[in-house]
């Protein structure tokens, strides 16, 4: 028989917070497990044994009672494998396999755990997503872990609650939250922790953005300026156009083209979101944009991946100056929307779109498998449809 009970030990100076501990006693051996849980003496009920929610700390001491639950029922969980497992153990088993429950079923590490398995997987862009999530978790729980099974629907509207009150907008709080749901849903796979449904009552969905895309007419404009005596810009200008012609490329895509994807005409790449293959047939413009690099001495085709080493920082900084000097060009030609690498994949959707192009031909163009709409009934369209739609816009610049 094993038994569990909260103890409080006040401190020896009047007037200071005692500590609390967990007493685990088995086979009349005695043993303490220590806590950072701090409360005064007079927060205490001794007779029985329980924290005194009451008064101007009544929050500080309903998440310590809080805390304490959750701590009580890993140990009740540490005993109960440890009966199940051997029939034999010893409180220091009880406190090492409780240590080793905390740390599977704690949020953070679990998290923590998934966020390298994505890059060992090389899905880098996906792990820095679940590490934005996981700071801005930890900023909210003030980098207070808490444990798989504590995440509940309460806490995750409180967590909605304070994303508002910090200005987030509902698409980044439904973002986050998505990634949260996905941790937890991993969990539960794993045994980790019951389903709760803790994400019934938040925010999951996506609102309409604001029109990122610009009309024709100004990317006509766009390229058209004369930026010989600015080459900042006027890579930042020749990098958004490549993505216009390309049917709205994404940068890392287009970072990581290879000289040997451009074969006979056809430009065949996977994008590296989704994995899926996209074929381009090669356009004037786009051999303008690359003639004008002839020094790029690398295997890749665009001048954005310079040299050996960390790929993925020259990408990232390449990314972040290029999107900085496009607000620049923004102001020259005092566009209501600033430019970025994204208004190009919009605008060309929005092209397409204003020459009655069908839909199902641009999801198609722009690589949007995940589309369920669309493509439950898009089977495969012929590349060269694609390709038409592509002419078609190209020939209004």
């Amino acid at each position: 028989m094993t038994s569990i009970k909260i103890k409080f030990r006040p401190s020896i100076i009047e007037g200071k917070e005692g500590c609390i501990y967990i007493q685990i006693i088995h086979n009349r051996v005695v043993r303490q497990l220590n806590t950072d849980y701090k409360i005064y003496a007079h927060e205490w009920d001794a007779e029985s044994e329980s924290i005194i929610t009451e008064g101007n700390r009544s929050n500080i001491l309903c998440s310590i009672k809080e805390h304490l639950e959750w701590d009580t029922a890993r140990l009740k969980r540490a005993i109960k494998q440890l009966e199940t497992n051997n029939h034999r153990f010893t409180t220091n088993d009880v406190i090492t396999t409780f240590h080793r429950i905390t740390k599977e079923t704690s949020l953070f590490s679990f998290m923590h755990d998934v966020i390298a398995q994505l890059k060992q997987l090389g899905k880098i862009r996906t792990s820095e997503t679940y590490t934005a999530t996981l700071k801005s978790f930890m900023v909210f729980r003030k980098e207070q872990d808490i444990p798989l099974d504590g995440i509940t629907s309460d806490l995750m509207l409180l967590y909605e609650a304070h994303l508002k009150a910090r200005g987030v907008r509902m698409n980044t709080i439904s973002f986050y939250m998505r990634i949260l749901r996905a941790v937890y849903n991993r969990a539960i796979e794993k045994e980790l922790t019951p389903q709760n449904n803790p994400f019934r009552h938040v925010y999951t969905g996506i609102e309409k953005t604001v029109k990122r895309a610009i009309p024709i007419k100004e990317i006509r404009v766009l390229k058209k300026l004369d930026l010989s005596l600015k080459p900042s810009l006027d890579f930042a200008r020749d990098m958004f156009l490549f993505s216009f012609c390309t049917r709205g490329m994404s940068f890392i895509d287009m970072a990581y083209l290879k000289k040997s994807n451009l074969k006979n005409g056809i430009l065949t790449y996977r994008r590296r979101k989704t994995g899926q293959e996209l074929t381009i047939r090669w356009e004037k413009c786009m051999t303008e944009i690359i003639a004008k690099y002839p020094q790029n001495e690398t295997d890749y085709l665009l001048p954005i991946i310079r040299r050996q080493g960390n790929e993925r920082k020259q990408y990232d900084n390449a990314l972040h100056l290029v999107n900085y000097h496009l607000k620049d060009l923004s102001d020259i030609l005092k566009l209501q929307r600033p430019l970025t690498m994204y208004v190009a994949r919009h605008s060309w959707a929005s092209a397409a779109k204003a020459k009655n192009i069908p839909l199902s031909v641009i999801s198609e163009g722009m690589g949007h498998d995940c589309e369920a709409t669309t493509q439950i009934y898009l089977a495969s369209l012929e590349t060269s449809v694609v390709d038409q739609a592509n002419k078609m816009i190209l020939e209004l610049l």
